[in-house]
C-alpha cells in the first residue's frame, strides 16, 4: 500500500480519568492509521525519551517519594519538552501523524485542578517547553472515577493512580472543565459497555481530523 501523505502533521492526544482506556483506544487508533497507509509515530507521557523515561520511573513508580504538586509539574514539563524537542516536532514537520498517550491537558487536570497550582502558572512554564505545539485533537475518554479505579490492580497502583479518591473526583472535573473551555479541539466520549462500542466514536473523531488534512488522490 502506498503512503499517504498530509498538508501537515497531525498531533492526536489521548486523555482522562484513570482506568478510562486512553492507552488501550491510542494504540487502537495508532494501528487504524497506519493500516490505512499513514506514517504514525506513537508516544506516551511521561517518557518516549530517554530522560522522559527516567523521569516516568520517579513520578509513577517510586511511591515512597514524596513530590509536591509544584515539583510534579515541573517534572512533567521537563519530560514533555524533551518529547516536544525530540520526537513529536520533528516527525509533524515531516508530516506524519503522532499520537501521545497524554500530553499538556493532563498537567492541567492534575497538577493544576487536582493539585491547585494555579494554571497561569502553568502556563507560564509550558511556553518555554511546547515550543508552540498544540494537539489538532484531544479524545477525553470519561468514566466514572470510582469504575475507573475499580479496573487498575490495586497492589500495581502506581504514584499517581495511589492518590485519594477525592484527588480523583478532582481531576475527572479538571478534564471536564478542559473540555467546555475548549471545544473545537476537545471531544468527549464516554466510555460504554465494549471496547468496540467505545472505539467507534472514537474512529469516527479521528477519521474527522484525518480528512481535515488529507490531500487529494
Amino acid at each position: 500500500m502506498a503512503k499517504k501523505t498530509l498538508k501537515k502533521g497531525i498531533f492526536i492526544t489521548f486523555e482522562g480519568p484513570e482506568g478510562c482506556g486512553k492507552s488501550t483506544h491510542s494504540k487502537l487508533a495508532a494501528n487504524l492509521l497506519k493500516k490505512e497507509g499513514y506514517e504514525v509515530i506513537y508516544t506516551r507521557e511521561p517518557g518516549g525519551t530517554k530522560l522522559g523515561n527516567r523521569i516516568r520511573e520517579t513520578l509513577l513508580n517510586l511511591k515512597k517519594i514524596d513530590i509536591p504538586p509544584l515539583i510534579e509539574m515541573l517534572l512533567f514539563e521537563a519530560s514533555r519538552a524533551a518529547l516536544v524537542k525530540k520526537v513529536i516536532k520533528p516527525a509533524l514537520l515531516k508530516k506524519k501523524i503522532v499520537i501521545s498517550d497524554r500530553f499538556n491537558d493532563a498537567t492541567h487536570a492534575y497538577q493544576g485542578y487536582a493539585g491547585n497550582i494555579p494554571l497561569k502558572d502553568i502556563y507560564k512554564v509550558e511556553t518555554a517547553c511546547l515550543g508552540g505545539i498544540k494537539p489538532d485533537l484531544t479524545i477525553i475518554l470519561d468514566i466514572d472515577v470510582k469504575a475507573g479505579l475499580n479496573k487498575t490492580r490495586r497492589s500495581k497502583r502506581d504514584r499517581m493512580e495511589s492518590k485519594k479518591l477525592s484527588f480523583h473526583k478532582k481531576v475527572r472535573k479538571g478534564y471536564l472543565a478542559i473540555a467546555r473551555r475548549d471545544k473545537k479541539r476537545v471531544k468527549v466520549i464516554r466510555t460504554k459497555k465494549t471496547k468496540r462500542e467505545t472505539f467507534k466514536e472514537v474512529k469516527h473523531e479521528v477519521l474527522n481530523v484525518i480528512r481535515r488534512y488529507k490531500r487529494a488522490g
